[in-house]
């Protein structure tokens, strides 16, 4: 019998009562690509960080080659053979990327343009096109994740564990992504991809542990499964159909909000948005797609009201709001679901129910006799977590006990309330599991099914083009093009992400 690569035996974690893994046992076989599947807080990410050296085992063993060993850090985890590129890139954006892959790995006096041909020929030879003399925070994020994948390859690294890889690339990098697994695989090397994608498992996989509440709930080779059964071992049962949008004629509908040759520019700086203008109508789920950082969250702020426009006008069914207080945008029917929950959604240390009246603190609903009325705000709030299915003691509870996809159901819950005209929803399902994401698919359907404008911006593409009525893409704060939905390829929508136009993109129609 040969001998796995690497061996991981009921493998444990505990934090404090939480079980992050419970008896975790697979293997992964020399020039093999196993998946880790599962959904957000499966425990994918906590194995991996044990195997890697970041967290240790509370219990269990690691054999590497058939060794048992024992993984105190990366530095350890690295002699032998094994590199971890994690979602969120460690690399210094001041320096260029020869310095970025070889710091920490040479000592004393530095001829760095030897070493930059020695990169430039490695990055060849994988047919990574990467400016090796360039700082990194000057690349795409595509080309930074190729440096990270680079830093690995320097290291002479035969066990590469790649965490969502693939959650910040257009379609053409992800592409590209998956030929470079496949040949790194087929060089006599293993790989181990977490993701929740089950598209990206039935190509690049050979075989895919399932993983559910921290336990391995299946292992199974990718020839003898599909991507339903994949999706009910994550899940533990079976996810209902959504309904698909059928993009219909919206020349009649209300605009409710539009943007006019809206431009933010900051001082010295390139500007955040240029010339942007788009419609949203009722009834229409209006979709942005872009890879992250190309403007999307300026508009959404102009849009809120937390960031000024240089020029142009945002319009609300048909009056300027350019000078309007966010509050004022509030009262004026608009929601927004912001992309970053923690930081700009909710207060963590507050309750749900204060959380819930975050934005109409001001309101006389929640008041009798000019003193806040806790049972209404409360009854309020135990209506929500029953009604949206969030996981919860009950309002008196903190929103940062909750999970991620139970604070977004509250964040949502509260904007679809707000935002009585218009919601944007500004990624809304990141970092979710399948069932938090088809609830919220199903909320904005119902939200516009109300007649309610729903502005929708997300990096996932599958996203966009099952939700959206029209799609526009957005590169470094332009407007590449506005389409209806299905009048584009991924492809070809994949290439106005990356910045490329041609004769047939650009006459796209524009609304």
């Amino acid at each position: 019998m040969v001998t796995p690569v690497v061996e991981l035996r009921n493998v444990s974690k505990y934090f404090a009562k939480v079980i992050a893994n419970k008896n975790v046992s697979f293997s992964v076989g020399e020039g093999e690509v196993v998946a880790l599947l599962g959904e957000n807080g499966a425990g994918k990410s906590t194995i991996m960080k044990i195997l890697y050296g970041l967290y240790g085992a509370d219990e269990g063993q690691i054999l590497i080659r058939g060794e048992e060993k024992t993984i105190k850090s990366p530095k350890d985890a690295m002699t032998m053979g094994i590199a971890m590129i994690q979602q969120h890139f460690s690399l210094v954006p001041t320096h260029t990327v020869t310095e970025n892959i070889i710091l920490g790995n040479v000592h004393g006096k530095i001829a760095l343009k030897k070493y930059d041909e020695k990169i430039k020929g490695l990055a060849e030879a994988y047919d990574f096109d990467i400016p090796v003399e360039s700082k990194v925070g000057a690349l795409a994020v595509g080309v930074q994740q190729k440096v990270e994948i680079l830093k690995a390859l320097y290291l002479e690294t035969k066990i590469l564990i790649m965490d969502e890889p693939t959650a910040v690339l257009t379609p053409q990098e992800s592409e590209h992504l998956m030929g470079f697994i496949k040949d790194f695989a087929a060089k006599g090397n293993s790989v181990i991809f977490i993701t929740h994608k089950l598209k990206e498992v039935m190509e690049v996989a050979d075989r895919i542990v399932v993983m559910r509440d921290g336990v391995v709930a299946g292992n199974v080779l990718k020839n003898e499964t599909n991507e339903r059964e994949l999706a009910k071992l994550m899940m533990g049962k079976e996810l209902a159909p959504s309904e698909k949008i059928g993009v219909k004629d919206f020349s009649e509908a209300e605009t409710l909000l539009e943007l006019s040759r809206v431009s933010v520019v900051e001082k010295g700086e390139t500007p955040l948005l240029e010339d942007v203008s788009f419609m949203l109508r009722a009834g229409e789920v209006f979709g942005i797609a872009g890879v992250s950082g190309n403007g999307q969250d300026a508009v959404c702020e102009v849009i809120s009201g937390s960031r000024k426009l240089t020029s142009g006008d945002v319009l609300c069914c048909g009056q300027s709001i350019n000078s309007y207080t966010i509050r004022e945008r509030i009262d004026a029917g608009i929601g927004y679901v912001p992309v970053d929950r923690y930081r700009d959604g909710l207060v963590m240390d507050m309750t749900l129910a204060e959380n819930m009246m975050l934005k109409s603190s001001f309101s006389k609903r929640w008041t009798k006799h000019g003193l806040l009325s806790r049972k209404v705000l409360n009854k309020y709030t135990s209506d929500i977590i029953r009604d949206h299915k969030v996981k919860a003691v009950g309002p008196e509870e903190t929103a940062k006990s909750l999970s991620g996809g139970n604070q977004q159901k509250m964040v949502l819950a509260r904007e679809i309330d707000v935002g009585q005209k218009v919601i944007i929803f500004n990624q809304p399902t990141r970092g979710l599991d399948m069932g938090a994401v088809d609830r919220i698919h199903r909320s904005i359907i119902g939200e516009k099914e109300k007649g309610k404008g729903i502005l929708l911006i997300s990096t996932e593409l599958s996203e966009i083009f099952e939700m959206s009525d029209h799609i526009a893409v957005m590169y470094k704060g332009k407007i590449m093009g506005i389409f209806e939905n299905g009048q584009l390829s991924t492809e070809r929508i994949g290439l106005l992400m990356a910045g490329y136009t041609g004769e047939t993109e650009a006459s796209g129609n524009e609304k």
